[in-house]
């Protein structure tokens, strides 16, 4: 634990450029009239490999923010996976994030919309909502598949949590539904969601709204970090800080009460659009 902790702090004041997360993090902060007055880290490794003259060590580090805005105080969380390879002598040769390769699961031959209606009505409960998104921020429910980007999987079960009704079970291609060792589109592929959302008035009553402040907790939001049209990833409301702006919880980076611009992220580009959708019609 000690060993990771040294080299992790090693990597991170020498990467304090223009362009680092921290400083992208205590700007973001900095913009809100808030500080970060205490940062904590541990580390679990959960994979050793040997080449040849050299070990390289996986490690999810757990990091904890404290942030203080006016006389209000917070908890962000967030874990980043890393890794690190020394030589015989224990040296340090790399450090450096793991970044995902894989891809959702079913991101190919999905229709932008589903457009089917039903007026089927149910009542949403955010609170089961919110208490499903904090059980399993950083942990993965075994009832469900765990995706290699599990963005959209986490946000689709936090709004089942909350008494949204499946539909359209074994047509992947419409709905949104869960079931075995199947699911649709929209309920694991964060581009899929977004248009499902746009088209399930009926279905989830969900609403497009303007602006950020206008979420409260259960609401969702969903990211297109390029600007390009392919949406990327979603998260949940679970908060809201201390001028109203909400905070929400997601899988990959797994991250907890993070600020919702997501401005801190390396995807983050000037070109970022965002969609906010209020869910159960209220």
């Amino acid at each position: 634990m000690e060993k990771i902790k040294a080299f992790w702090w090693d990597f991170f004041h020498q990467d304090q450029n223009e362009e680092s997360w921290w400083n992208r993090k205590k700007a973001l902060w900095e913009k809100r009239g808030a500080e970060i007055v205490r940062i904590e880290g541990k580390g679990r490794i959960f994979r050793k490999l040997s080449f040849g003259r050299e070990q390289q060590k996986q490690y999810l580090f757990h990091l904890t923010y404290l942030i203080k805005q006016n006389n209000h105080f917070h908890l962000e969380e967030q874990v980043i996976p890393y890794q690190f390879t020394t030589n015989l002598r224990n040296q340090l040769i790399e450090h450096k994030k793991i970044e995902e390769k894989g891809v959702e699961e079913g991101k190919i031959n999905f229709p932008e919309r589903d457009i089917e209606t039903n007026d089927a009505r149910f009542s949403y409960n955010r609170l089961a909502a919110v208490q499903y998104a904090e059980r399993w921020w950083n942990s993965y429910n075994p009832n469900y598949r765990k995706f290699t980007v599990d963005c959209t999987n986490f946000i689709s079960q936090c709004l089942f949590a909350g008494g949204v009704p499946m539909h359209g079970a074994r047509v992947r291609g419409r709905g949104w539904w869960y079931g075995g060792d199947n699911w649709s589109y929209s309920w694991a592929v964060a581009h899929s969601l977004r248009w499902y959302l746009s088209g399930a008035a009926q279905r989830m009553q969900a609403k497009e709204m303007m602006r950020a402040e206008e979420l409260i907790p259960g609401d969702v939001i969903c990211y297109d970090f390029q600007g390009d049209g392919r949406w990327d990833h979603n998260t949940i409301v679970v908060a809201k800080d201390a001028y109203g702006m909400p905070l929400v919880n997601a899988h990959t980076d797994n991250s907890r009460h993070r600020y919702w611009s997501y401005e801190d992220s390396s995807a983050w580009t000037p070109n970022i659009q965002y969609k906010f959708f209020r869910i159960g019609g209220e």
